[in-house]
């Protein structure tokens, strides 16, 4: 599946409560967010599925991919169009065995180290970050600033996104950097107009 990585939404359950997590998705999509991740680290299985279910259907037609953080078996059940995976996380070799080649599967990257030994082959698309510390993830690996975004996506043979803290003001450092997109969550999750947020970044 094609899919642009320009502005990725990754979501935050709790940040998109007052508006709802269906409703922040679909006004953040008309304001131009090109990718959707569900990412929900408390929700159960179920809960998690009937979820990515209920934004898969809203999504239909758009072009946008929804993508499952971390849950091999969520995307599965779900039909999902790909899931992005942490260091830690489901295997990148049994999610492309279990999901296929048309699916979508990112990995998170914060070192050389770790994108030298990803296995490029079966990605399409690597996470590189955190860019700054953040408060929507609270385990998160140590801050890469700009210099450390840069030095990543050069050495990059996938297309990349840039993920930690960044807002709309970060949009053309991000592109000076040489990543292919910005990803976000607070950014766009719990802001009073997700449409505006999400028109922001362009």
């Amino acid at each position: 599946m094609r899919f642009d990585l320009s502005l990725y939404l990754v979501t935050d359950a709790a940040l998109c409560a007052e508006a709802g997590l269906e409703a922040t998705v679909e006004a953040a999509v008309q304001g131009g967010v090109s990718m959707v991740q569900l990412r929900d680290k408390h929700a159960s299985d179920e809960a998690m599925i009937a979820q990515a279910k209920r934004l898969k259907a809203l999504l239909e037609g758009s072009g946008v991919p929804l993508i499952i953080n971390d849950r091999l078996n969520v995307a599965i059940a779900s039909r999902a169009d790909g899931l992005h995976v942490g260091q830690s996380d489901t295997a990148v070799q049994a999610a492309r065995q279990a999901l296929g080649q048309q699916a979508i599967i990112g990995l998170s990257i914060n070192t050389l180290e770790q994108l030298h030994n990803a296995p490029v082959a079966l990605l399409d698309y690597v996470g590189l970050g955190p860019v700054f510390a953040t408060v929507s993830k609270q385990d998160h690996a140590q801050p890469i600033g700009f210099d450390g975004l840069a030095e990543l996506a050069s050495a990059s043979p996938l297309p990349s996104v840039a993920i930690g803290g960044l807002k709309a003001e970060h949009s053309q450092r991000v592109k000076t950097a040489g990543a292919n997109g910005i990803a976000v969550i607070s950014a766009i999750c719990g802001q009073p107009d997700p449409h505006q947020a999400a028109q922001a970044f362009f």
